[in-house]
């Protein structure tokens, strides 16, 4: 691993590399390692990669977003990071009976020794399995194929409609936690454990509140996304969520009762809050809000959790890779956050001076037009991880597929090579 000063001159030259160009596509210091086309135009949303290098494997979600494309996950074998392939694809029955949009988030986690991806699905009425929200694989035996192997199911038939966006967390009692979006105002929490050994139906256990704000009362409230972590310092753990009315962050340390720590709502120019991210030490956190011209913004969370307020509306800073654009989903490897940006790509940027954050590579996976149809930024780069043992950054774009990238001077991440906690979105699997 490389000194903090080390890295920060291996990155250097690229602040002052122009942006990008169809002959140049990505700044000096960003190296592809492969890619594979994976179908047609729109029919790759998010994924997830496997922290432990003796699994390679990404997990990449499937989704139809015009007309064409299959539902459901692609399993990607990453041994040969230069020559990724697909090693296994899951499809729901009966592709054209059900009504888009398919598999849209993916996680995978480990469970007593055993493997297991959990892909989110969305299907509309009219169709098959509206009320299906996501599906779990065991994926334990895998490069072998043959082994993967569906095992449940999730479904909430009060609130149709599928599981948007989900987040795996172990949570300090223990227990491995799926949480996701539904179509209510708030969001459902499932114990995997219970699930995949199949003590009981697959019922939430609890529920994280959307509070009620002028933008959205009762059942129009709702998330869209969130992180969930631990907290060193106060030795909790913490939801982090956009949604209706902005952000707020939540002690989820007892699941039966939730307590809210901050808000930021009331932000010019927000009206719900999308992807929704802490640094490592939760004081800063990094803000999506999903439309054309709108930058991530940076808040510092600190008056609020000292108690001096408690709502936030005034970020500190922001950041985007091309004001016309839109920015989309991100990972913090504390300083640098990496950003899956639609039409512009692999971005990466650091917020060591976090009023002041400055982009330091970057990979255009997307040279195309915007879309004709419904959201022209909605195209290009979607998904984005980052693997911390060794650095490998691995990207699914919507239209060009999968994507494995070097940064220079990144060979990893700990929290304390850079003296903070070691915390990201990566679990510590210690289920045995």
């Amino acid at each position: 691993m490389r000194t903090l000063f080390s890295l920060l001159l291996a990155l250097a030259p690229a602040l002052a590399t122009a942006q990008w160009t169809a002959d140049k596509p990505g700044s000096d210091n960003i190296t592809v390692l492969g890619h594979i086309a994976l179908g047609p135009r729109l029919s790759v949303a998010d994924m997830d990669l496997e922290q432990e290098l003796h699994r390679p494997y990404a997990y990449v979600s499937r989704m139809v977003y015009g007309t064409e494309g299959p539902k459901g996950t692609d399993i990607i074998d990453i041994s040969d990071p230069t020559q990724p392939r697909v090693l296994y694809e899951w499809r729901i029955e009966d592709q054209d009976l059900h009504l888009p949009t398919g598999g849209m988030d993916v996680k995978y986690f480990k469970w007593k020794g055993r493997y297991y991806v959990v892909q989110s699905l969305e299907f509309g009425s009219g169709g098959p399995n509206p009320d299906l929200g996501a599906v779990i694989l065991d994926v334990t035996g895998l490069p072998d194929p043959s082994t993967v192997q569906e095992i449940a199911r999730i479904r909430e038939p009060d609130l149709p409609g599928g599981f948007h966006n989900i987040f795996v967390y172990q949570h300090s009692n223990g227990r491995v936690l799926l949480f996701s979006t539904v179509s209510g105002p708030f969001a459902n929490v499932y114990d995997l454990g219970m699930i995949v050994e199949g003590q009981g139906a697959s019922a939430p256990i609890a529920r994280v509140p959307v509070p009620e704000s002028p933008l959205g009362q009762s059942r129009r409230r709702g998330y869209h996304d969130f992180y969930v972590g631990y907290h060193e310092e106060t030795a909790t753990d913490r939801f982090y969520g956009g949604g209706t009315g902005g952000y707020y962050v939540y002690d989820i340390t007892d699941l039966d009762s939730p307590a809210l720590l901050v808000t930021l709502t009331g932000i010019n120019g927000v009206r719900s809050g999308h992807t929704f991210t802490p640094s490592p030490d939760g004081r800063y956190v990094i803000a999506e809000t999903e439309y054309r011209y709108a930058p991530l913004r940076i808040f510092d969370l600190k008056p609020a959790l000292d108690g001096e307020v408690s709502n936030i509306r005034n970020p500190i800073s922001a950041w985007t890779a091309d004001w016309q654009h839109l920015v989309h989903n991100h990972e913090v490897r504390w300083p640098f956050v990496f950003v899956s940006g639609y039409l512009d790509g692999l971005q990466v940027f650091s917020m060591m001076d976090p009023r002041n954050p400055v982009t330091v590579a970057y990979y255009d996976t997307y040279l195309g037009p915007p879309n004709t149809d419904r959201y022209a930024m909605f195209n290009g780069a979607f998904g984005i991880d980052v693997r911390n043992a060794d650095g490998l950054i691995v990207v699914s774009d919507m239209s060009t597929g999968f994507w494995t990238f070097r940064m220079d001077g990144f060979q990893g991440w700990n929290g304390a090579d850079w003296g903070v906690p070691d915390i990201s979105s990566v679990q510590r699997w210690n289920s045995e």
